[in-house]
């Protein structure tokens, strides 16, 4: 059984409802997604999360494990979105994992929007085999947050991407995949994580 965490505002802006899945190696309540799930909510929008069937088991257990493949994996996120209620009222996305499933989801799906945090254009060292077929297929607004040194798509890659015309893209100056920048940069990974949670929340606001 899918189990939705959900952090509600102080006060609500809008009937919108954000949910997001974990990426393939952390659960629903690592930092990261904790951190945005709070930030975001903060902005006056309600944001649920849940983990997937294998990451429940690893919690359970404290054994690391595989993640499921796509079809439990987006029956699963079916799953947890059916929980929350108006489809029409919800913006799914997720971290890296998560919001690929996500974006396979929006291709079926009539929800508000998608949100995509740290996008996993293609595996690390292989920028030749790229999961964006399915990208054209989503017709409704996307954001994704990305960091320019991403190892699953840089900056220079993505800008050669054929994205769909309602996609924007905010950009993690010097970030990897978690957002987080290099000391010499003179960023920091909390102004990051910051910066995205409230980029995120203006662009569900917009919608």
């Amino acid at each position: 059984m899918i189990e939705v965490m959900t952090v509600k505002p102080r006060q609500r802006k809008t009937d919108k409802v954000l949910l997001l899945a974990h990426g393939a190696g952390a659960p629903m309540d690592s930092y990261f997604m904790a951190r945005i799930a709070q930030d975001v909510a903060a902005g006056g929008i309600v944001v649920s999360r849940f983990n997937f069937p294998y990451m429940q088991e690893q919690v359970r257990t404290g054994k690391k494990r595989s993640p499921d493949g796509p079809k439990k994996l987006l029956a699963a996120f079916q799953a947890a979105l059916d929980k929350i209620g108006s489809v029409e009222n919800t913006v799914i996305g997720g971290k890296s994992l998560g919001g690929r499933m996500a974006s396979l989801l929006a291709t079926e799906t009539t929800v508000s929007g998608l949100v995509c945090l740290g996008y996993p254009f293609h595996p690390p060292g292989k920028p030749d085999v790229l999961r964006t077929a399915h990208l054209k297929d989503i017709n409704v607004p996307t954001l994704i947050v990305h960091g320019t040194r991403d190892p699953f798509g840089r900056r220079e890659e993505v800008s050669g991407y054929d994205l769909p015309r309602d996609t924007r893209i905010c950009w993690m100056e010097d970030g990897n995949h978690d957002f987080k920048p290099r000391k010499a940069s003179g960023l920091s990974h909390e102004d990051h994580l910051q910066a995205a949670a409230a980029a995120t929340a203006e662009f569900v606001l917009g919608l």
